[in-house]
């Protein structure tokens, strides 16, 4: 990791203590006892910690009258939590050994039977038993949960931002690997080495279209081999510590374009920058993807668009808010998304531009700054 993107393991102490205080609250508000959280992404924003789901049963419960909440975790699964803020936020652990009922064990940290809710990632595998400790099914805390992850707070803003900046660099470097006579694979597993090399703990994701492969919006890779004159679309992402993803498009010709790409990208460019320029607190998601839309319709592009304009970003690469039509939900500080709209010309080539931005008071912060026109490289 270069030294200009080290960052810490995990937030300090006091920020998980508000993250648990607040899904207390949340979780009593929307009418709820309890709220159940097991491995993923949900567990890692309350208390940091990357533990991994296994038929194991691990758990953090968390009351909603105020009373401590708890973790439930196999006696050797314990080592795992070391990680985390468990121990520094002094939260009661109840370790257990093949043989002992865990669903029991959470059942009888409840403060008294009621409306129990747990995350949609929950697998079915400990959502059943726990139906029967419980004595009723629980619901959903899709509510609590969206509530809670969907506006970021300083620490995590400052994580996307070290995230971008980290891809940026990545995208910067290209004309080191992106070049006619190369496969889709070699120059993906160059790119992937380099997201390491440029601060993140992993690649998350590795895009690599070229030519008529661009034209896919979910292509990965394959053993193409580039040819001089193709467009390259260059999506690419993954976490730095403690977690938050990058995620960046950009568009690649290798040699001059042809006068009809170069436009077309124009366009895209523009659809973009528009989408960017309608984000502001209290409009509505939809509003920000009928902005990149319009651009595209005005100029006879609406039917090569054939995705939503972005979706929220975080300790998951999909979270919400989704950039979409019928998405009323308004827009608040805070919030982090992608813009990436994207044209797509079945079996020729296609482009797509991609940002995340974070609403700020008066309009948003772009955590990616590199050029968003396409980018001419050499062909060899």
């Amino acid at each position: 990791m270069s030294a200009q993107s080290a960052s810490p393991a995990r937030f300090p102490t006091a920020v998980y203590a508000d993250r648990l205080r607040r899904a207390a609250e949340l979780t009593a508000a929307s009418g709820l006892d309890a709220l159940l959280i097991t491995p993923g992404p949900d567990l890692k924003y309350l208390v940091g910690s990357g533990a991994e789901s296994f038929e194991r049963l691990t758990c953090l419960v968390i009351p909603a009258d105020g009373s401590s909440p708890a973790v439930v975790v196999p006696t050797l699964e314990l080592a795992g939590l070391g990680e985390s803020a468990v121990a520094d936020l002094g939260l009661p652990v109840h370790d257990w050994v093949d043989g002992v009922d865990p669903y029991g064990v959470v059942g009888s940290l409840l403060p008294r039977p009621g409306r129990t809710a747990v995350a949609e990632a929950m697998p079915a595998l400990h959502v059943i038993p726990l139906t029967t400790a419980l004595g009723a099914p629980p619901v959903l805390a899709t509510g609590v949960l969206r509530e809670l992850r969907m506006v970021k707070d300083d620490a995590e803003i400052d994580a996307l931002r070290r995230a971008g900046a980290a891809i940026d660099r990545v995208h910067a470097r290209m004309a080191e690997w992106l070049r006619a006579g190369r496969t889709e694979a070699q120059v993906a597993d160059d790119i992937a080495a380099a997201i390491v090399e440029e601060g993140h703990t992993g690649a998350e994701f590795v895009i690599v279209g070229s030519g008529p492969h661009g034209a896919d919006p979910h292509h990965e890779v394959s053993d193409r081999v580039i040819e001089a004159g193709d467009v390259v679309v260059i999506d690419i992402g993954g976490p730095v510590a403690p977690g938050y993803n990058s995620d960046s498009t950009r568009t690649y010709s290798i040699g001059e374009p042809s006068a009809e790409v170069a436009a077309k990208v124009a366009i895209l460019e523009r659809a973009q920058q528009a989408a960017v320029d309608a984000v502001r607190p209290g409009v509505t998601a939809e509003s920000v993807d009928v902005a990149a839309r319009s651009v595209l319709a005005a100029e006879g592009l609406a039917e090569v668009f054939v995705h939503r304009t972005g979706h929220g970003i975080g300790l998951s690469v999909h979270e919400e808010p989704y950039i979409v039509a019928g998405n009323r939900i308004e827009l608040a500080e805070g919030m982090a998304f992608s813009i990436e709209p994207g044209i797509y010309f079945r079996g020729v080539w296609g482009a797509r531009i991609e940002d995340i931005v974070v609403v700020t008071a008066d309009g948003c912060e772009a955590m990616n700054l590199r050029p968003h026109g396409l980018t001419v490289l050499p062909a060899n």
